[in-house]
């Protein structure tokens, strides 16, 4: 059986392609770009033509650099695209023209196929993996996961980096919206009765992953997932980031965090610490793996089940 696998995640900002050997666990290829699927969705509540030609673009692009048969890419899109009125049309567009067939999958099962991915990242960097409370900050939700050790509670809340810099342009109007939304995840972690003392607080995606670079002295173009992957990031990493984001001219930047993800870092580290809070933490681990490797591993037990 073929162990190599092609997924695609498209998110509220990012596009993410990876080609990856399931049964070793390595990638072999990947592609990654900013598109900024959700630019705009706040204000019309429809994905742009901009932002659709931006996709096909990158989806033609990634197919001849990754080397892939698009019509059996695994491709996955979340909450940008759940909550466009014109999401249909869109990807009726992106199958006619690339031939990439996109499922838009729910937060429910964005949860699950990114535990998936986490899970083998923690074998794989040997880090008991019994129990941890799971953060994936996305472009348009944030996703919780609380694993305990074969079961797990998930919960995904409609906020993110992308559409509450677009939502909320004063800090302070910001800050209040946190504050209420700190209130929402306290509200279900309560639900759950948990001893969280008991749980390691691990976190996934763009602000965690860029955070720990930052911290090891890295950039967007010398970024090393592998270097990445097991970093301890603590509250005081994140005041250090945004002091550095403060004063930094946005040429310095763009160099730091990439293209794209300027304007949506500041929310994202304002994010990361409200949950640093709900959960009483002073420290995470940060993990690179995320959606597309689980989309990627989940297709394969799926084949395996199958045969």
């Amino acid at each position: 059986m073929n162990n190599e696998v092609v997924s695609i995640d498209l998110g509220s900002n990012s596009f993410r392609v990876l080609k990856y050997d399931c049964f070793n666990q390595k990638v072999i290829s990947d592609y990654h770009e900013v598109v900024g699927t959700a630019d705009g969705l706040v204000e019309t509540g429809i994905i742009s033509k901009a932002a659709e030609q931006r996709v096909i673009k990158a989806l033609l692009l990634s197919i001849k650099k990754v080397n892939y048969d698009p019509s059996k890419a695994i491709a996955v899109t979340t909450a940008a695209m759940r909550k466009a009125t014109n999401n249909q049309e869109i990807l009726k567009s992106f199958e006619q023209k690339t031939g990439v067939k996109f499922k838009i999958i729910d937060g429910i099962e964005e949860a699950r196929l990114t535990l998936i991915a986490v899970k083998y990242a923690l074998k794989r960097e040997k880090i008991n993996s019994s129990k941890f409370i799971l953060l994936d900050i996305g472009g348009g939700s944030t996703e919780i996961i609380i694993n305990t050790d074969n079961k797990y509670e998930a919960h995904s809340f409609d906020f993110g980096i992308v559409t509450m810099t677009q939502e909320f342009f004063l800090y302070d109007d910001l800050q209040k919206n946190l504050n209420s939304r700190k209130d929402q995840v306290k509200k279900y972690l309560d639900s759950l009765n948990l001893n969280l003392e008991e749980y390691e607080f691990v976190a996934t995606a763009g602000t965690p992953t860029t955070i720990a670079a930052i911290k090891l002295g890295q950039d967007f173009f010398s970024y090393d997932k592998d270097i990445v992957n097991g970093t301890i990031v603590d509250l005081n990493d994140l005041t250090k980031c945004l002091s550095i984001i403060k004063n930094s001219t946005k040429q310095e930047l763009r160099t730091l965090v990439g293209r794209g993800k300027v304007e949506f870092i500041q929310v994202g580290i304002y994010i990361y610490q409200a949950i640093f809070e709900v959960l009483g933490k002073k420290e995470s681990i940060v993990l690179d793996d995320g959606l597309r490797e689980g989309v990627a591993i989940n297709h394969y037990l799926e084949k395996q089940e199958n045969t």
